[in-house]
């Protein structure tokens, strides 16, 4: 398989698994593993195309983003409230990423680890959903209370551990607090442009330096694939989730977990 097309591939996954709560980066992992491919030489791959995921969010959500900005201007109460839970919820990953980035980065390359949380986490989605009862619907996000925000912020840590899923951990964080299950999915949704770009920012900061020119040709595929499949992902994942719940995500990631941890035990 040549790069052009692992890239390609790798980009479709992102775009498919990014909102979805199922680890994106686990996701990535395992794939890197079942290539044959060395973590380490992928691992700023992995991280460089979120942004195509963030640009869809943005796309898709224009209209909110834009009203935020005009708000923000008039001094509305909703768009303050909006950016404010945004800021606190996103303010504990940036501490935590800054005091245990080291850590962090030698955990992605664990793809045993991966698939213990995939299973982990898939059992704990199943819980919540079982006991956790939201409204059915909600105030939006500027609704959501402070303490919820902050609350949702230190729960979205959780996802540093390879496998956990930043949107699961979020979404499924937020309706443990009482957020409807629409309100919890933006939630996460918008979350994820500070949380990603701050990551990726930071993870070019940190090794872009290396990066060839072929090497950014392959970032650059691999957006746009990511691009394209989050575009149609978004907008099923909120009509799914809003009519049938979590359960379905929960019982495939419990699946890929062991058939991960199966397959790793037999190389």
């Amino acid at each position: 398989m040549t790069n052009t097309i692992a890239a390609i591939l790798l980009g479709i996954l992102e775009g498919l698994t990014e909102f979805l709560p199922v680890s994106s980066t686990g996701h990535l992992i395992l794939a890197t593993e079942l290539f044959g491919f060395d973590q380490r030489e992928w691992e700023v791959f992995n991280i460089a195309i979120q942004p195509a995921a963030i640009l869809a969010i943005v796309v898709l959500y224009w209209r909110t983003f834009w009203d935020v900005a005009k708000g923000l201007f008039k001094f509305e109460q909703g768009a303050l409230f909006f950016v404010r839970n945004l800021l606190v919820a996103f303010f504990p990953a940036v501490l935590l990423g800054l005091a245990f980035g080291d850590v962090i980065e030698t955990m992605l390359g664990n793809a045993v680890l991966v698939c213990w949380t995939l299973i982990i986490g898939g059992f704990a989605i199943l819980a919540i959903e079982r006991w956790a009862h939201p409204p059915a619907t909600g105030p939006g996000v500027a609704g959501v209370p402070l303490r919820t925000s902050v609350l949702v912020g230190l729960v979205q840590c959780l996802a540093m551990i390879p496998g956990v899923s930043r949107s699961g951990a979020t979404i499924l964080g937020a309706m443990a607090f009482g957020v409807d299950r629409k309100t919890a999915a933006e939630f996460s949704f918008f979350l994820a442009v500070p949380t990603l770009s701050g990551a990726t920012v930071y993870q070019l900061a940190k090794h872009g330096s290396g990066l060839t020119a072929h090497d950014i040709e392959l970032i650059g595929v691999g957006s746009l694939a990511g691009f394209i499949v989050a575009l149609v992902v978004v907008k099923l994942f909120v009509a799914v989730v809003t009519r049938i719940g979590f359960a379905p995500f929960a019982w495939y990631r419990i699946a890929l977990g062991i058939a991960g941890l199966a397959w790793l035990g037999l190389r």
